[in-house]
């Protein structure tokens, strides 16, 4: 890739004429040696996935296979209809859809890591619930898709799209990020004004801790992938206004890989501290470590040939 920065990304876009996906899929058709054409074939049959993911997810049976979780997005959905919801029509299905995408994963569905299964909600939640409010055809949300590429491979490559290194900031952090920049440029924003989004919804994801009860993609990764959503929709609509981030996005990205490596082992992936440390959540884990022990004795049981009754 020809940048390793945001701001080298924006200048580029500047000197270019060309939005942040523009030189995403140019660099990357380069980079593989793949074509343009085929390259973004492969983009487009991915967020194919997402939609279908989120689909799944208010209409199937999303409970996981631990049974701890299933079913809220539905909820959520439910609620919408009923009435005037707090937050607000286009905001709450972004939030509807990025839990659905979210509990289709618990489920073992398929979905797209964006950048990773624990957040793998809230760049469908985003995407898919703009398209049917704005309507927009599926080839710019593909286009979307390729901004959200870039953004991720700086984080990545500067800081960590991984809990277990970074903390929930890394996964759940990342993909705000990556879905409010796609999303200003989705609206017709400037690539700066993109990179401002990033900046403005790091900041706010600063020091969030990994901390899944019984080590599952469950609690508390599906809620946080359904406000994720509308905390990248906030993070879109004041770079739109102009607001900017004014540390910049590259500095709070420096930042996260300071507060993440600092970030005591208990608080990343481990299960050993956080939410996955109070009573209830040691609770849940040793039923689920009791349920597991139950079934593998059955399984075994099971599978046992009868004793000689000679």
């Amino acid at each position: 890739m020809r940048f390793e920065t945001l701001d080298q990304l924006a200048e580029i876009c500047l000197k270019e004429n060309k939005t942040i996906a523009e030189v995403m899929l140019a660099d990357q058709s380069k980079e593989t040696g793949i074509s343009a054409d085929e390259v973004f074939r492969q983009m487009a049959e991915y967020y194919q996935v997402m939609k279908e993911a989120v689909q799944k997810g208010l209409t199937g049976n999303t409970k996981s296979r631990s049974g701890l979780t299933g079913g809220d997005a539905k909820k959520v959905a439910d609620y919408m209809r009923q009435g005037e919801s707090s937050l607000g029509g286009p905001s709450a299905t972004a939030m509807a859809y990025a839990l659905a995408v979210s509990e289709v994963n618990a489920s073992m569905g398929r979905i797209i890591a964006t950048p990773t299964a624990g957040s793998c909600g809230i760049i469908p939640g985003v995407f898919v619930s703009a398209q049917e409010r704005f309507g927009w055809e599926d080839d710019k949300l593909v286009h979307g898709l390729f901004t959200a590429g870039a953004i991720g491979f700086v984080i990545a490559n500067n800081a960590s799209i991984s809990g277990a290194e970074g903390g929930c900031q890394a996964e759940v952090g990342s993909a705000i990020g990556m879905a409010a920049g796609a999303m200003v440029e989705l609206r017709g924003g400037s690539a700066q004004q993109a990179v401002h989004a990033v900046g403005l919804a790091l900041k706010n994801c600063l020091g969030l801790i990994c901390d899944p009860v019984a080590g599952l993609v469950e609690i508390p990764c599906i809620v946080r992938n359904g406000l994720g959503a509308v905390t990248a929709l906030a993070a879109a609509d004041m770079a739109l206004a102009g607001v900017g981030s004014v540390i910049p996005a590259d500095e709070v990205i420096g930042v996260m890989l300071e507060v993440g490596s600092a970030m005591p082992t208990k608080h990343r992936e481990t299960g050993k501290g956080g939410l996955a440390a109070t009573p209830t959540g040691r609770k849940l884990t040793k039923e689920l470590v009791e349920q597991r022990r139950r079934k593998a004795k059955e399984a075994k049981e099971a599978n046992q040939p009868p004793s000689d009754t000679k």
